[in-house]
C-alpha cells in the first residue's frame, strides 16, 4: 500500500481499513505461532501499513491532507540559525 492509495479515502474508510489491517495482523500472528505462516514478510508489511494508515488519519484530523511533514520541513529551513559558540580562549584574547 502506498500513501497515494490513501489520499482519496474519507476518515471512515480509513478507520475501516485500519480495522481490517489489525484483523489481518492478528491472524498472521496466530498463524506464525502455530507454524503455518508461509509468507513471513507479510507481518512486517502489515505493521508498516497500519502505521501508514494511522499517520494519514492524524493528518486528516489535523486538516492537512497534503502532508504535515512538508510544512514542518519548510519551517525548519526558515528558522534562524544559531550563533556559533565561542570558546574561553577567544574571550581571553580580547586585550
Amino acid at each position: 500500500m502506498k500513501a497515494e492509495d490513501l489520499k482519496g479515502k474519507t476518515f471512515d474508510e480509513l478507520v475501516k481499513m485500519l480495522l481490517d489491517l489489525k484483523k489481518e495482523q492478528f491472524n498472521l500472528r496466530f498463524q506464525r505461532s502455530q507454524g503455518q505462516l508461509e509468507k513471513t514478510d507479510r507481518v512486517g508489511k502489515v505493521r508498516r501499513d497500519i502505521a501508514r494508515v494511522k499517520t494519514f488519519m492524524t493528518q486528516v484530523q489535523a486538516g492537512d491532507k497534503a502532508g504535515a511533514t512538508k510544512a514542518a520541513k519548510s519551517a525548519v529551513k526558515a528558522a534562524p540559525k544559531k550563533k556559533a559558540a565561542t570558546s574561553k580562549k577567544d574571550d581571553k584574547k580580547v586585550a
